[in-house]
């Protein structure tokens, strides 16, 4: 498996797992009429919690690293367990779940763009590889609860935000910034983006169809095509009348 440039202390990578897990639970647990039992929810929160990683070293063509330690996968399963019993209380702390649910997508889109920058990937590939660590757990989710696709809908800019951070941290690490720093930076333009978007419902410009833009509008609505069901009508205008004395 290729080295990271910046190494993350097992301890921060098994926090990140663990609020993910708990955001999985908290998720899945929204769904009450899909009875979910205790096994379900462990493996949304098992999902959610290393989903991103494990797309990251698959595309990378190495062994995931949850597989490689004995912590990940026990902590992502009791975490998922709590973030199901104590969702009252995550609920009642949904603005610093919010904020620790943004520095773990920094921290994920750095582990995964670093491992890819180390592979010898381009900066375009590295940054792509990024984005899915960052995000991946979440979209494996919402296939697994056969839901829409949060970050393919309007939102609050949740891959913008991991997108942001990673081609920053992309950027600075072209210009030669000490790799450390150009982390955390990346951590802290995810985290911000991220956290303001929440708070203040920014989103994308919903998909428009080319003919509803306001330049593109003629005046007055554009009557349907009716070509066939109108020249019969014409075609029957035009024939006389059959009377009793023709």
């Amino acid at each position: 498996m290729p080295t990271p440039l910046f190494a993350i202390p097992l301890w921060i990578d098994l926090v990140a797992v663990a609020i993910g897990a708990i955001q999985g639970a908290m998720f899945a647990g929204r769904f009450t009429d899909r009875r979910m039992d205790l096994l379900g929810i462990s493996i949304i929160g098992i999902t959610v919690g290393l989903g991103g990683g494990l797309l990251r070293d698959i595309l990378l063509g190495g062994v995931p690293a949850a597989l490689l330690s004995n912590w990940y996968l026990p902590v992502a399963a009791v975490f998922a367990l709590l973030g199901m019993l104590l969702q009252s209380l995550f609920n009642r702390l949904g603005a610093l779940i919010i904020t620790l649910d943004a520095v773990t997508i920094g921290l994920f889109g750095v582990i995964g763009t670093t491992k890819a920058l180390a592979a010898g990937l381009p900066e375009i590939p590295a940054l792509f590889v990024g984005v899915v660590s960052a995000v991946g757990g979440s979209v494996l989710r919402d296939m697994m609860l056969n839901v829409p696709i949060a970050v393919m809908h309007v939102g609050s800019l949740y891959a913008v935000a991991a997108l942001a951070g990673c081609g920053l941290l992309v950027t600075l690490v072209g210009f030669e910034v000490q790799i450390t720093v150009a982390a955390m930076i990346c951590v802290i333009a995810t985290t911000v983006i991220r956290v303001l978007a929440a708070r203040f419902g920014w989103s994308l410009p919903q998909q428009r169809a080319i003919g509803s833009w306001p330049h593109w509008r003629r005046r007055g609505p554009i009557p349907p095509l009716r070509v066939w069901p109108r020249r019969r009508r014409v075609e029957a205008a035009q024939e006389p009348t059959l009377t009793g004395d023709r």
